[in-house]
């Protein structure tokens, strides 16, 4: 089930590309590559398919009900 909007998604994939680029750039040295990675990873993940649990457990949706 998608809950989130295509605003939040687009946002999502953005920050994912940006967490990639620090983790291959090795910022922060080797933890800060395998937090910068799995962060990236989980953003990405969202992302593509519009769904975030974390969302669910709080109850947030940004995307529109159809009616």
């Amino acid at each position: 089930m998608v809950n989130e909007g295509n605003w939040d998604r687009i946002i999502r994939g953005l920050i994912a590309v940006v967490l990639a680029i620090l983790a291959f750039n090795r910022v922060g040295g080797t933890a800060g590559e395998w937090i910068f990675g799995i962060v990236a990873a989980v953003a990405l993940i969202t992302a593509v398919t519009g769904f975030c649990a974390l969302y669910r457990l709080v109850g947030i949706r940004t995307c529109p009900i159809k009616k």
